[in-house]
């Protein structure tokens, strides 16, 4: 999602943009490409493979954003001449670029050692946002709605690939306060599993399967809960309440992060949900009960995402290719 931001923002300035990946095996993230009529070719692994094929290509640049390649790639790539920017997380693993981009909350305070002539650009002013978020975002920051059974829309990427769904119903169903929540589930098990949670008196939950409209339905709920990857800057950038969950190790340093500010709400380590939910329960009930609170949370996140990041690394990528 990140890099169809960048795509988005280098299409509009008139560049031709291709996407080298294995897109078809989510399928929602392929048409997402192929909606803004992105070509796509197959996704490669080698060196030579790279080489080849962008030569093949033609290319004045390119955006690396993976954990699956190899460090050799990146190295093989830069050293052929061809002008490379690298979005990371964290720790660089290796990998060489000429400029790196890593768009996570207090990056800027990190000094990884980079690879000689390669420049970095770090922190929330270079989140990559997407055109269907930046339409939706507020012109100014949210205030207190009125009151009334709090709406929850819950998400946990295009796959929920570590099933966290039925875990975080599970623990906004504890809490033992009414809401009404929408909960994507990608696959029938999901589903199943979400639906056979238990609910108490006055909580209604509704399962969809994936959708294109996520942006919509965070502005239209009180509170948004999501895993803490990518998506965590995309609500704070709509001004949603944001409720955060761990799912996956690489997610710890922006989960911690984000919460400290106090723009998003901590709900927990996915693996301490499944064993219990009680102490998800109790973080979700103080935010589900207090309007104010939640106004209060959704304010300081739209304030540190401004959605122009993409802007400064398109600028940055035409810089380096000029």
């Amino acid at each position: 999602m990140r890099s169809l931001a960048l795509a988005e923002e280098l299409k509009g300035r008139g560049a031709e943009v291709v996407f080298v990946c294995d897109s078809h095996t989510v399928p929602w993230a392929n048409d997402q490409i192929l909606a803004r009529d992105i070509p796509v070719e197959p996704a490669v692994w080698t060196p030579q493979e790279h080489l080849d094929l962008f030569a093949r290509l033609g290319l004045d640049a390119v955006v690396f954003d993976s954990y699956g390649l190899d460090a050799e790639v990146f190295t093989a790539v830069r050293k052929s001449g061809i002008p490379t920017l690298a979005i990371v997380d964290g720790d660089l693993r290796g990998a060489e670029a000429d400029v790196f981009v890593d768009q996570n909350l207090g990056s800027e305070l990190d000094e990884p050692v980079l690879p000689a002539g390669a420049t970095r650009l770090a922190g929330l002013d270079y989140v990559l946002l997407r055109d269907d978020i930046l339409s939706l975002r507020p012109a100014q920051p949210p205030v207190p709605g009125p009151g009334g059974v709090p709406k929850v829309f819950a998400f946990f990427g295009g796959t929920d690939a570590f099933g966290a769904g039925p875990y975080v119903v599970a623990a906004l169903a504890a809490t033992g306060v009414p809401f009404e929540a929408t909960v994507v589930a990608p696959g029938d098990d999901l589903a199943e599993a979400v639906a056979a949670v238990q609910l108490q008196e006055g909580q209604r939950v509704e399962v969809i399967g994936p959708t294109s409209q996520l942006a919509k339905a965070v502005v239209e709920s009180d509170l948004a809960v999501s895993a803490s990857g990518t998506s965590t800057w995309e609500l704070l950038c709509l001004g949603a309440t944001a409720g955060l969950v761990c799912v996956v190790d690489n997610q710890v340093m922006g989960y911690e992060r984000a919460v400290a500010t106090g723009a998003a709400v901590g709900v927990g380590v996915l693996s301490d949900l499944k064993v219990d939910p009680a102490a998800a329960a109790d973080v979700l009930r103080s935010v589900l009960t207090d309007p104010v609170e939640r106004a209060r949370i959704a304010a300081a996140g739209w304030k540190l995402v401004d959605g122009q990041g993409r802007v400064r690394v398109a600028d940055a990528l035409f810089h380096l290719i000029s």
